[in-house]
């Protein structure tokens, strides 16, 4: 998925898709463990899904489970303003 696509969406829509993903990983692992799968590329890209669903996860909702706003997005949120993202 491309990152304009998940800005665009939901954050509980955005928390579904990443647990789906999440399984989806756990499951690829047993399966290459087991043999049963060839095409590990499939692992890179769910990784890589999984990080940018994580990453306007923070961007969109930047407050830890402490109701403190996290400093460590802030200067990303302005960059995707400016780029149209």
């Amino acid at each position: 998925m491309k990152i304009i696509e998940l800005s665009q969406k939901p954050k509980n829509e955005l928390q579904t898709l990443l647990s789906e993903k999440r399984e989806r990983l756990r499951q690829l692992r047993f399966n290459i463990s087991s043999g049963k799968v060839k095409n590990i590329r499939e692992i890179r890209m769910i990784k890589k899904d999984k990080a940018r669903i994580l990453t306007i996860l923070k961007i969109e909702h930047p407050t830890s489970e402490r109701g403190r706003e996290n400093p460590s997005v802030l200067p990303y949120r302005k960059i995707l303003k400016t780029e149209g993202f």
